[in-house]
């Protein structure tokens, strides 16, 4: 009877855990996130320890027991409203183990509000709320943090994104982090035209726990907006040039945005909280 008990108290204390790279369709490149499914939600403060022991830009926590699926982001440091990568790897989880065979679309509940995932073929497409960009003049503490002015800022709901006019500065870029991390945003984007896509980018956000996240999706809700009516077009192509880099596949549509990628499994796991 006490092995019993034992062996209840022990599953109580498990959580499953995945680890999928996303916008890439082999591991080690993409962006890596964590996604532990749950059926009820843990402290807020439990929820960061575990974003921080995975020590990934994200951890992805969905209440598969709410309907929709409500799902939640941490970085090591804070929790964030919206992150793209993390969700196409939990959409990833989600088809491949807890949805019904075929099942093609998923719709997530969050903090940004209602997310559709639609599985075609072997890409994922985030359905995402667009950011509108706001054009503004320097400052120069972009300016110096990056260590080259851009030839226009603009702002969002939630990152400044700066354009520069050649791929070879984004991909050379090396800012001083220190002074990044007192930019008033979550982030910053740097951006270009590509010369095998349409745009390329990278995004740093030392502010938010992270210098540099290797793909972020929900940086496109405004690098798309930005690009098509630039290029005048409305689908669109892009490498976010970081160490890992990642293909991402965008569209524009009235005020959402298709951000669409490959992913690839790397590990499945279980957590033991048995102190919790």
């Amino acid at each position: 009877r006490q092995m019993r008990i034992r062996d209840r108290r022990n599953s109580m204390n498990k959580i499953k855990i995945f680890q999928v790279d996303a916008f890439t369709n082999q591991v080690f490149s993409g962006n890596p996130a964590a996604v532990c499914p749950i059926e009820e939600w843990l402290p807020d403060q439990v929820l960061l320890s575990i974003a921080a022991e995975n020590n990934l830009s994200e951890t992805a926590f969905i209440n598969i027991k709410s309907s929709p699926f409500l799902i939640r982001w941490f970085t090591p440091q804070i929790e964030v409203e919206l992150c793209g990568h993390a969700t196409l790897a939990s959409a990833r989880v989600m088809f491949d183990e807890f949805l019904p065979n075929g099942t093609n679309e998923i719709i997530f509940d969050s903090k940004s509000g209602k997310l559709k995932a639609t599985q075609i073929d072997n890409l994922i497409y985030l359905d995402f709320p667009c950011d509108t960009p706001k054009h503004l003049h320097p400052l120069e503490e972009i300016n110096e943090a990056l260590g080259i002015a851009p030839i226009s800022l603009i702002r969002g709901k939630d990152d400044f994104l700066c354009i520069f006019d050649d791929e070879k500065i984004i991909k050379s870029m090396s800012p001083n982090f220190d002074k990044l991390s007192t930019i008033d945003s979550r982030g910053v984007i740097v951006s270009s035209l590509g010369t095998h896509t349409d745009f390329v980018s990278r995004y740093f956000a030392p502010q938010s726990g992270i210098n540099e996240d290797p793909v972020t999706g929900s940086a496109h809700t405004l690098l798309t907006p930005y690009w098509a009516e630039v290029l005048n077009k409305t689908l669109l192509t892009a490498y976010q040039c970081s160490k890992r880099g990642g293909f991402l596949y965008c569209e524009l549509l009235k005020n959402r945005v298709l951000i669409g990628g490959s992913s690839a499994r790397y590990m499945d796991g279980e957590l033991q909280l048995l102190h919790h």
